[in-house]
């Protein structure tokens, strides 16, 4: 118990260098020691539309500063339960390198940044960026072997291409779909018009996509969407921010109606924790410029601090239970 008199270092939201949620920063990947690496891809050639994701980072960098301060890590009201304890090691990494107008050299870029990660030992979080920056983040991931993908998104993004380009932000999931290492897809809260074109869902749907949009989503519940989902095994996950509904979210290129709430889609994260392994998930497409607010930012970097509480606290409690069965003999 602090006594009223005693001087604390608080490191509130406005003061202080302004890394992703505060945490220790360390833009040496060679020097990398973490259980959690959090990298910015500040990158937005793949647009179609608006841009302005490149500042995505940034943004997701200062929402995060709003949940920063938990002098002990951070207090669940309604579970009772402490996350992200100062035990855990999070840590910011800056930002892969951009060479403004190559795609190559910046996928290039990206997919050495999240190898080294990988080869730390520690686990990849992706701050977008736009969609297309998780083509070069799956194709680092195939030294870890083979995984599932569970896409969040308002979007399938699933065309194979616009006039020969086949790395845009609406042609991501069909790239994955063609690395040997990935194995199925959940694609969540697919919705609206213009999405995709038929053949492009048909293409999905043939190599063994699921394929659900919000209302779907709700007329099955949480618990038969988990079920769906094979057990015990490896999954990336990759959100959009349009996933969400644009009434929470504005700050995005491309805002769909008809979108997933905060609450659905932290559930499903904490479900999908506890399901098996994550070896890593991104989170993409907030773009500040669209957004006075700031809202989207804060969405944003709430959603991945809780699915870093998660996906640490399930770690944590798995790698107790062998002790606590060698206690009991």
């Amino acid at each position: 118990m602090v006594k009223p008199d005693e001087k604390q270092f608080l490191n509130l939201p406005f003061t202080g260098i302004c890394s992703f949620g505060k945490y220790p920063i360390c833009t040496n990947l060679d020097e990398l020691d973490a259980e959690v690496a959090v990298i910015g891809v500040p990158y937005d050639m793949g647009t179609q539309w608006k841009s302005g994701t490149r500042m995505g980072p940034r943004g997701l960098r200062e929402g995060s500063t709003l949940y920063s301060f938990g002098l002990d890590g951070a207090y669940d009201i309604e579970k009772d339960i402490m996350y992200l304890g100062p035990d855990c090691k999070v840590v910011d990494c800056g930002d892969v390198d951009m060479v403004h107008g190559d795609l190559e050299q910046c996928f290039d870029n990206t997919e050495e940044a999240v190898r080294k990660i990988i080869a730390k030992g520690a686990m990849p979080v992706v701050l977008g960026g736009d969609h297309s920056i998780t083509i070069p983040v799956g194709r680092a991931l195939d030294s870890i072997g083979p995984f599932h993908v569970i896409h969040i998104d308002a979007h399938l993004d699933w065309a194979d291409h616009r006039s020969g380009q086949r790395y845009g932000h609406g042609s991501t999931f069909r790239r994955l779909s063609e690395m040997d290492h990935v194995q199925k897809m959940w694609q969540l809260g697919i919705r609206g018009i213009s999405s995709s074109k038929k053949e492009d869902v048909d293409a999905a749907r043939e190599y063994g996509s699921v394929i659900l949009s919000p209302r779907q989503m709700r007329k099955m519940g949480a618990d038969a969407i988990i079920d769906m989902i094979p057990e015990g095994e490896q999954y990336y996950v990759s959100i959009d921010i349009d996933g969400l509904d644009p009434s929470i979210a504005p700050g995005t290129g491309t805002p769909s109606p008809g979108g997933l709430l905060y609450d659905e889609v932290n559930e499903l994260l904490e479900a999908i924790a506890k399901r098996g392994n994550v070896i890593g998930f991104d989170l993409v497409e907030v773009s500040p410029p669209y957004d006075t607010t700031g809202i989207t930012s804060q969405v944003g970097a709430r959603i991945i601090l809780d699915f870093i509480s998660f996906i640490l606290k399930e770690k944590k409690d798995k790698a107790a239970k062998p002790e606590q069965l060698s206690a009991l003999k």
